[in-house]
């Protein structure tokens, strides 16, 4: 295609949304990305929250991962919104190799980029969403920060809580939940889907004041 013809036909059409059929506005495009370690060992373990919530919107919407650079990623539209769901491959310390590779690639803004992950400063069954800030020593978040240049991106933070003794966090995020814990699991898993679909339509600040939880005794 001639340069000077492909401004006028070298645009690709806007993605239809997969809910009402409304093609999806150019620049509405997010990065979701649920932080984790690959691997079928550590499948299931506290570490992988952020997997575990992209696995269960991708079953509930029949939605299929593709390996690509840097990670697996699946594609949903909403409301007009194109959200594309990135399970990095990198393991979870270079989590912002893959993060940022894919803003890069989608030329998103850091508004546009929401990470999730666990957090064991909070008791499980608590959800908190934040517009930005630190790390809380979270490496994958370490990683991010270091890579994107910021700590000015969102983030829900599921916690996992801390229940172990010294010289065992490590033995203990990558350990497995307890049953109860488990059984919660799927709920946890769709508040925080629905937590991202009001991040992307009304805001982090509307979404946070809706979203943010205590924990429920598990």
């Amino acid at each position: 295609m001639f340069p000077f013809l492909r401004k006028f036909f070298g645009r690709s059409r806007p993605t239809a949304d997969t809910a009402t059929g409304e093609p999806c506005e150019p620049g509405m495009n997010y990065l979701i990305a649920g932080l984790g370690n690959i691997g079928a060992e550590y499948a299931g373990t506290r570490h992988n929250m952020g997997f575990m919530v992209l696995d269960a919107w991708a079953q509930a919407s029949n939605l299929v991962f593709r390996s690509d650079r840097y990670g697996d990623i699946a594609e949903v539209s909403f409301k007009g919104r194109r959200l594309y769901l990135l399970k990095p491959s990198t393991y979870m310390n270079l989590s912002g190799k893959a993060v940022r590779y894919w803003m890069t690639k989608l030329n998103l803004p850091k508004e546009n980029l929401l990470v999730i992950c666990d957090d064991l400063n909070l008791p499980f069954g608590t959800l908190r969403m934040r517009k930005r800030g630190s790390t809380g020593g979270h490496n994958g978040l370490e990683n991010i920060q270091e890579l994107i240049g910021t700590q000015d991106y969102a983030r829900i933070r599921m916690g996992i809580g801390n229940d172990f003794h010294p010289g065992e966090q490590i033995d203990f995020v990558l350990g497995g939940l307890s049953a109860e814990q488990k059984a919660a699991m799927p709920g946890l898993c769709e508040k925080v889907i629905e937590g991202v679909k009001a991040f992307v339509t009304v805001g982090p600040d509307r979404a946070m004041n809706s979203f943010n939880t205590r924990a429920e005794k598990v």
